[in-house]
């Protein structure tokens, strides 16, 4: 026997709600062999919800792991995301207020309160990092004042912790007297601790090599020799002094790697270990985007956004022709039409975001004088105003 019901004035899942609870009354009084089940839109709705439900997780957890990238740490992000729940009680206490019911439109509001609240949360953990920062990493800072006030034509760099040993400098000068740019040191053999230093450098230093280009084996010792004039278009930010071969290699420098002795440390403690690990990766990101992308960041943001915007107008067209044939889109596809319009408006947002970089690099390179090419030698130059001949 089949029990229809429409529902007027009233959100499909009170009703819902309201039969099932009348059903549950009912059971106990039928026959054995006998049952009652619900039908109808009431299962649409709720697996409509339910792939929501899913699919609000995993953008949690992907905007997550995009922050993580973007600040370079895992707590930073997970402080954003503490705003999340404020915004959602307060969702869910102006639903109660205005009594209204859960649906998709009050999700899609939902969806862009959420994105408000987490734009603001950003704002303000980006403040307090300039705030509590105030400045670059310690290395950087301190190499950086020092290419910076080197006189010479060559530069070298070592730490002073007594595990380089200057005996090995001649061999760094050697190789650029042979012509190379850059003499990058090799701690061919190590003598640190296997499994907290050496295998996880050693996995570092592969995944440097691939995302730079530049095969070195040994991306973290201090202990190299630079051209002065290689050393004038470098600029370290961070923790990115790890990578001045990389950056180098940006404006065409050459690159020798010799093996250098490695000893116990004899003076200071060391401030590398694990914990780094995501702090190195997050570098070797940004690296690759730098080395690629500086000088066209539009064919990086321009290929996600393309994506974005074909997969998002695919869908959206997909629904308008179910529209124009008489469904109920919201009803039968409301997941994904949320999804249709969010990879839309994620592509309109990765474009904006690559003109915004074409324009920042042109500022950068252009306000500044410097130059995306570098001169190694000038062979021969016309005098200006005298007219060339063959």
């Amino acid at each position: 026997m089949d029990v229809y019901a429409n529902v007027e004035q009233r959100d499909l899942g009170g009703v819902a709600n309201q039969v099932e609870r009348i059903m549950s009354d009912v059971s106990p009084q039928l026959y054995k062999g006998s049952w009652m089940v619900l039908r109808g839109q009431v299962q649409t709705m709720r697996s409509s919800f339910i792939g929501l439900g899913f699919g609000i997780l995993f953008a949690i957890v992907l905007v997550y792991l995009l922050m993580a990238v973007n600040f370079k740490s895992w707590v930073d992000p997970f402080i954003i995301l503490w705003a999340l729940p404020g915004a959602l009680a307060g969702i869910v206490w102006m639903l109660f207020v205005t009594q209204t019911s859960f649906s998709v439109p009050s999700l899609m509001g939902t969806i862009m309160c959420i994105g408000v609240a987490t734009s603001n949360s950003i704002l303000l953990v980006t403040f307090a990092n300039d705030e509590r920062l105030g400045g670059n990493d310690s290395s950087a800072a301190a190499l950086s004042a020092g290419f910076h006030e080197a006189k010479g034509d060559i530069v070298i760099a070592m730490d002073g912790d007594l595990q380089h040993a200057p005996e090995d400098i001649p061999a760094l000068l050697a190789k650029i007297d042979e012509g190379f740019d850059i003499a990058s040191g090799w701690r061919k053999h190590r003598v640190d601790n296997a499994i907290l230093r050496r295998i996880p450098s050693r996995i570092a230093n592969w995944m440097m090599a691939k995302a730079s280009g530049v095969a070195l084996r040994d991306f973290g010792t201090t202990f190299k020799a630079y051209r002065a004039e290689v050393l004038k278009d470098v600029h370290l930010y961070g923790e990115l002094h790890r990578f001045i071969p990389a950056l180098a290699s940006f404006y065409g420098a050459r690159i020798a790697e010799v093996p250098i002795s490695n000893s116990l440390r004899t003076a200071g403690d060391s401030h590398y270990g694990l914990g780094r690990t995501f702090r190195v990766l997050f570098d070797i990101v940004t690296i690759r985007f730098l080395l690629r992308y500086l000088t066209r960041p539009m064919h990086f943001f321009g290929t996600l956004g393309l994506a974005g915007t074909t997969l998002g107008g695919g869908i959206m067209l997909y629904l308008g022709v179910n529209k124009i044939l008489g469904q109920d889109i919201i009803a039968e596809h409301g997941p994904l039409m949320v999804l249709g319009g969010l990879l839309l408006l994620a592509g309109l947002i990765m474009f904006n975001t690559g003109f915004i970089g074409e324009m920042l690099m042109r500022t950068y390179f252009e306000s500044q004088g410097r130059r995306i090419y570098a001169i190694r030698e000038i062979r021969t130059r016309k005098p200006r105003g005298v007219a060339g001949t063959r």
